[in-house]
């Protein structure tokens, strides 16, 4: 926790400072498209094309806010690398994303993404669950296929790419299973565990690390940068949350309270359910537990979540994680150019995701 009278990292950003990852994102977006664009083969035949690439290509170039490719390209920057040799790392991060996010609403039953219609309401589910097995396997050719890279860089690239995709898996196996067998007994401490698997590594954590690893970085600052991608990926996991809770249709590309619906156990909802009495406290649990909720059911769930407290102390945890954040990474000597000037921002931009 920051001492008293010592700014949190959303204090400390003024308009221009929290806005540098995102300009940086900005100038790299263009190259991370065409790395992820042009990784897709055309296909073997119409079918191939029309069955697997076609759909792959159409999700991916449906947008995505590249965050986590960018985040490749400025690990290996701010190491001194050369960013335009991590491109096929980049591309292997968000591929992985689009894997998950195409499973993922194959199993949450969710009928929209990114503005449109999910791809196995495009496609149907054999299809995207097919999309989403190629996606995973054009992560480990964006690897493979890099020029520039020797193959001991490349085979530590796809090791941490490997380690990456198994501690999702991990995280996703929680968070379905406690669902499934109807978990309430569970902390927030537990919540963080899941969060950490789940989101924190793919999020931000090795992103930086697989673009510190192309600019040769020593041990020491890929574990500070492993440390710090941690701390910030589970501040991320925490505001995606909240957004849920408190976004619109627009700005989330789906549904807000879907959690809710879905019966997620999430931080706010572990937070909440210590600080509301028995009474209200089984209200919440039934609700998040019926096979199908109704809209007010829905909406009483979401007050109650903030009655006992859950979205405050689940934004505060998201503040020290991003403080936590912070001081690691000024204790990195990465000098004052855009790059690091961009990757010191990053604090502040999880946290703008909380309001």
């Amino acid at each position: 926790m920051a001492e008293a009278g010592e700014p949190h990292a959303s204090e400390a950003a003024d308009g221009a400072t929290s806005e540098r990852f995102s300009s940086y994102v900005s100038q790299w977006r263009d190259s991370i498209d065409a790395a992820l664009l042009g990784g897709v083969a055309l296909g073997v035949s119409d079918d191939v094309r029309d069955f697997y690439h076609r759909p792959l290509l159409e999700f991916l170039a449906r947008g995505g806010k590249r965050t986590r490719p960018a985040l490749v390209l400025l690990g290996c920057e701010v190491c001194g690398g050369n960013p335009t040799l991590a491109l096929g790392a980049a591309a292997a991060v968000e591929h992985f994303q689009a894997a998950a996010l195409i499973h993922d609403d194959i199993a949450d039953h969710a009928t929209t993404r990114r503005g449109a219609s999910a791809v196995h309401v495009r496609e149907g589910e054999g299809l995207a669950i097919t999309i989403g097995d190629g996606a995973l396997v054009e992560s480990f050719l964006d690897v493979l296929g890099s020029r520039g890279l020797l193959p001991e860089l490349q085979l530590a690239l796809v090791n941490e790419l490997a380690e990456m995709m198994l501690r999702t898996v991990e995280g996703q196996a929680l968070d379905v299973g406690w669902a499934r067998d109807a978990r309430f007994d569970l902390s927030p401490e537990d919540y963080l565990e899941m969060a950490t698997l789940k989101t924190a590594h793919y999020s931000v954590a090795t992103p930086l690390v697989m673009g510190a690893l192309v600019a040769g970085a020593p041990a020491k600052e890929l574990e500070a940068l492993r440390e710090a991608g941690l701390a910030l990926g589970l501040a991320f996991q925490i505001a995606d949350d909240l957004l849920d809770l408190e976004g619109s249709a627009e700005v989330l590309g789906k549904e807000p309270l879907g959690d809710i619906a879905e019966g997620k156990r999430t931080l706010a909802v572990t937070y909440a359910l210590e600080g509301l009495d028995e009474e209200l406290g089984s209200e919440l649990t039934g609700i998040l537990d019926a096979e199908a909720a109704s809209p007010e059911e829905i909406l009483r769930a979401a007050s109650l979540i903030r009655e006992g407290g859950g979205i405050e102390r689940a934004r505060a945890k998201a503040v020290e994680l991003a403080d936590e954040a912070a001081r690691v990474l000024e204790g990195l000597d990465l000098g004052e150019g855009e790059a690091a000037l961009a990757l010191r921002s990053l604090p502040h931009y999880v946290l703008e995701r909380t309001h």
